[in-house]
């Protein structure tokens, strides 16, 4: 596992698996092969939960997993931003989440230096 794409498939696909049973398909892969889309045709963390309120309609209810997965990323000393851009809840037909690698953390100290 050598590279972004290869260390965060593999973390990404495993863990999905144990934590949530369900595997994300992967697509969108960049040229440069540092941004990617996860897209989940089923998340279960939708399942019990009610349309939104319309003066809750910009909460993102499912936004923790991009917490989760950037964690999960940094964990292995990489740094990348996530962020949903499709959600089930928001009336689209799957959830998709955004994935774009910023750099080794190694390499962000050694910049502000």
């Amino acid at each position: 596992c050598s590279t972004f794409k290869q260390q965060s498939f593999i973390l990404l696909q495993v863990a999905f698996k144990m934590y949530l049973g369900v595997t994300p398909s992967v697509s969108c892969i960049s040229a440069t092969g540092n941004e990617f889309s996860l897209i989940l045709d089923k998340n279960p963390l939708v399942d019990f939960v009610e349309e939104l309120p319309a003066e809750r309609a910009s909460l993102c209810y499912c936004n923790l997993l991009c917490g989760v997965i950037r964690g999960a990323l940094e964990m292995v000393h990489l740094a990348a931003e996530v962020s949903f851009l499709q959600d089930r809840l928001k009336g689209d037909a799957v959830t998709e989440i955004g994935i774009t690698l910023l750099g080794k953390p190694e390499d962000r100290k050694h910049r502000r230096n």
